[in-house]
């Protein structure tokens, strides 16, 4: 799942989560309302066409194969590194 596909998930989920806390109040019922009209209006049509098409298209699929090549090559590696590095003379730091 790429980057982007993961942030729109993830909003989506707390939005769903939102809403269902307040499933019975009249500002739901509208919210829920005015998703459903993106969702089948032209314009919603369009985007998630075009996000599948990225998703799905030789671009998507060359971003994805460039992210891969990235956390899988030395400088990926060198970047994981130097994060677990840091992580570890913070947390030292932080013992008494």
């Amino acid at each position: 799942m790429t980057e982007i596909e993961q942030q729109v998930r993830g909003w989506w989920s707390r939005l769903i989560a939102w809403l269902r806390g307040a499933q019975h109040g009249d500002t739901a019922r509208k919210a829920r309302g005015a998703l459903q009209d993106v969702r089948t209006s032209d314009a919603g049509r369009k985007a998630e066409a075009a996000l599948r098409d990225l998703r799905e298209g030789e671009a998507g699929r060359k971003a994805e194969a460039a992210l891969r090549d990235l956390r899988e090559g030395e400088a990926g590696r060198k970047a994981k590194a130097a994060i677990r590095d840091l992580r570890d003379s913070t947390a030292g730091r932080d013992k008494p």
